[in-house]
């Protein structure tokens, strides 16, 4: 009950910041890292453990016996645009542990067209010039095992670099806070709450570059655009089982709820508050070979005929461990489902625990 009690006080806090924010930004921070994750649409934040929960809820880095280190990659828009990720974790001693992970998301060698025509309306190829824009997130986590109720806690602090080639730049910082608790029939809870006390970005915009902007596209009524942005509280709750079956089947299922405290097109929206749920499960064989199978980003899809309809989010993947090495791939979006994101993701993890 006690669990219960904090997850009621966070909430009530969360809800009450965000009756003062309008503003969000950042959200290739929610896209995720892990193909095992993406496999089970993304409904691990109760069950999740390692150096991969530094992003999905570092409460989860408490389990951790060893160092272990991660990679992930995946591309998206025929490959348009790539998503890179990096992560470590050790144990700093029997209760607690710490990470580190690095997000990229950026579109490289976009042509600069916008002085393609000079003053004298005559096309020029040598004025074409090629920019890169990036997203970029620095997490440092630290989570801890407290001696009661067998509940594990534990934060992120982000820092977040956003670079528009040579035209806008941002610095932002944010928090994140993460519980999990196992009940005695060995019932798994979570509850992972991002951006917390909200999130800045903070931007930097070279008024001669965005001049020639203006010049080139938009005409000379253009005002500058805003320079703080301000990224809403998430929160993602979910409570898992896993199950053995005669000594070599296994089966982890997940359910959780997304919410967001703003009205967006989620199945569940209201003025304030939204919520999309996503379930997940993972078929393992000697703990060895795992099948995977999920669906989550339930939507209210708005058609083009008119109406609107219900959109979700089918994922797929299979995993493979073998002496301290994972290698994961999971295919998001099956067919096409949904709005989300489209992509064939791989992911590594390395337990030095089974090298020393």
């Amino acid at each position: 009950m006690r669990f219960f009690s904090i997850l009621l006080t966070c909430t009530c806090v969360l809800f009450a910041s965000a009756q003062t924010t309008r503003k969000y930004s950042n959200e290739f921070l929610n896209i995720g890292v892990d193909a095992s994750a993406f496999g089970m649409a993304n409904a691990v934040v109760a069950a999740s453990s390692g150096v991969n929960s530094g992003y999905w809820n570092p409460a989860g880095l408490a389990d951790l016996e060893d160092q272990q280190m991660a990679i992930m990659h995946a591309a998206y828009f025929a490959n348009i645009a790539n998503y890179d990720y990096a992560g470590f974790a050790l144990p700093l001693d029997k209760s607690s542990a710490f990470g580190l992970s690095v997000i990229r998301f950026g579109v490289d060698n976009i042509l600069n067209t916008t002085q393609l025509i000079d003053n004298q309306g005559n096309i020029n190829y040598d004025n074409i010039k090629l920019f890169s824009t990036a997203d970029y997130a620095l997490t440092l986590s630290y989570a801890k095992r407290l001696p009661m109720m067998d509940l594990k806690i534990g934060g992120n602090a982000k820092v977040i670099r956003r670079v528009i080639g040579d035209f806008a730049s941002s610095w932002g910082f944010g928090f994140d806070l993460g519980l999990q608790y196992t009940s005695q029939n060995n019932w798994h809870y979570g509850l992972m709450v991002r951006d917390i006390t909200t999130t800045f970005n903070t931007w930097s915009i070279d008024e001669a570059a965005f001049a020639t902007i203006q010049d080139a596209v938009f005409g000379q009524n253009q005002s500058l655009p805003e320079n703080t942005e301000i990224t809403l509280p998430k929160a993602q709750f979910g409570m898992a089982k896993k199950w053995a079956f005669r000594q070599d089947l296994s089966l982890k299922s997940e359910i959780d709820l997304n919410i967001r405290f703003a009205q967006t097109n989620d199945l569940f929206s209201s003025q304030s508050l939204s919520a999309s749920p996503a379930i997940g499960a993972e078929l393992g064989y000697l703990d060895t070979v795992f099948v995977r199978l999920g669906a989550g980003n339930f939507q209210q899809v708005t058609q083009i005929e008119g109406g609107q309809a219900t959109g979700f989010q089918p994922n797929l993947g299979i995993g493979f461990i073998f002496k301290g090495v994972a290698i994961d791939y999971a295919l998001t979006d099956i067919g096409d489902q949904s709005t989300a994101l489209y992509s064939n993701v791989f992911s590594l993890k390395i337990d030095w625990a089974f090298f020393r």
